[in-house]
C-alpha cells in the first residue's frame, strides 16, 4: 500500500521524513505545497493513501484518482476542502486529526483577544506611519469571555482566561462540565459576553452559525474572535457591525476567502486584527500533527 503527501511545505516535509520508521508504508513526499486539485490524479499515480494539508479534493477530481481509498487530512476542517460523504460513496474514507494543536490555537485566540482589547495592531500601524496613536483599551480582568463550542481548544482558552482573572461562560450543543466555567444558553452568552470566541467544527449545522440576528444580539462593544472557520459567521453582517461599533474589534485568523485578497473590506477596517490562518502553526503542533498522520498511515496499511 502506497501513499503520497501531496502538498508538504518544507517544515512539514522535514518532520514527516524524520518520523518515518522502519517498516512504515512507503509514502512519497511532494514538496510543492502550491499544487492545484487538477494535479492530484497525476501526483497520486494510483496510490491508495493521500495526505492533504490544504489542497481541495473535489469529488469529480477524486473520481479520477484510481486506487485512492484513504484521505488523511491534516486537521479537522476537511469539509472546507472536500465532501466526505460524497467521497465515501466512491469508497474513499476521510481520516481527521484532532487535538494536535489545541494549545497552539488557544494561545492564538488569547493573543487576538488581548491585541483587540488594547488596539495593539492599530497602534503599531500608526506609529510606523509617524503617528502617535493613543486610545483607551479594554481591561479584560473581570470581564466575561463567552466560548461558543467547547472542545479541546476552548478548554485551553478557558484555562488561560480563568488564570488571567476573566469570568468564562460557554455554550455547547451537548452537556459539558469544566472547572470554573459556567455553561449557559446561547442567548445568555451573546447578551453577557464582553468577548465572544468561536470554537465550533464546520459542518452543515454550523455553517453561518453566527448569523446577522445573533451578531445583533451580542453585547454592544463586544470583541469577536474567530480561530475556527470563516464560514461559521455572516461576514457581511460582521463588517456592518464593525463599522457601526456594535462590535468593538474583531480578531480573525480565518476567512471565507483564503488567502484574503488585499482589497477585501476587512483590510480597510482599523478595528480588525488579522492573522493568516496560522493559529495552529507552532513547531510543537506540527510535530503532533505529523506523528498522528503517520499513525493513520500505519493503521491503514495494517488493515485496522
Amino acid at each position: 500500500m502506497r501513499g503520497v503527501f501531496v502538498d508538504a511545505n518544507g517544515s512539514l516535509a522535514d518532520i514527516f521524513e524524520r518520523l518515518n520508521k522502519s517498516g512504515d508504508p512507503p509514502v512519497r513526499i511532494n514538496r510543492d505545497a502550491d499544487i492545484t486539485a487538477d494535479q492530484m490524479p497525476g501526483l497520486l499515480d494510483g496510490a491508495e493513501i493521500v495526505i492533504i494539508d490544504h489542497t481541495p479534493l473535489p469529488t469529480e477530481v477524486a473520481r479520477k484518482c484510481s486506487g485512492l481509498k484513504h484521505v488523511v487530512f491534516l486537521g479537522t476542517g476537511a469539509r472546507s476542502y472536500m465532501n466526505p460523504e460524497e467521497l465515501a460513496e466512491l469508497g474513499i474514507e476521510v481520516h481527521l486529526i484532532k487535538g494536535y494543536g489545541d494549545t497552539a490555537v488557544a494561545e492564538c485566540a488569547i493573543a487576538l483577544m488581548w491585541a483587540a482589547a488594547r488596539g495593539i495592531a492599530a497602534m503599531d500601524r500608526e506609529m510606523r506611519a509617524g503617528n502617535w496613536l493613543r486610545e483607551d483599551g479594554m481591561q479584560l480582568t473581570g470581564k466575561t469571555l463567552g466560548l461558543i463550542g467547547f472542545g479541546g481548544i476552548a478548554a485551553e482558552v478557558a484555562r488561560i482566561a480563568l488564570g488571567s482573572g476573566m469570568r468564562v461562560i460557554a455554550w455547547n450543543r451537548s452537556p459539558k462540565k469544566f472547572a470554573g466555567v459556567e455553561f449557559v444558553e446561547l442567548d445568555a452568552l451573546l447578551a453577557q459576553s464582553d468577548v465572544v470566541s468561536l470554537h465550533l467544527l464546520l459542518n452543515d449545522d454550523t455553517r453561518g452559525f453566527l448569523s446577522a440576528r445573533r451578531i445583533a444580539a451580542m453585547k454592544p462593544g463586544v470583541i469577536l474572535v474567530n480561530t475556527a472557520r470563516g464560514a461559521m459567521l455572516d461576514e457581511a453582517a460582521m463588517i456592518e457591525a464593525l463599522k457601526s461599533g456594535h462590535i468593538r474589534h474583531a480578531g480573525l485568523d480565518v476567512f471565507n476567502i483564503e488567502p484574503l485578497p488585499a482589497d477585501h473590506p476587512l483590510t480597510k477596517l482599523s478595528n480588525v486584527t488579522l492573522s493568516a490562518h496560522s493559529a495552529f502553526r507552532t513547531p510543537e503542533a506540527s510535530e503532533n500533527l505529523i506523528a498522528a498522520a503517520w499513525e493513520h498511515c500505519r493503521r491503514i496499511a495494517g488493515g485496522k
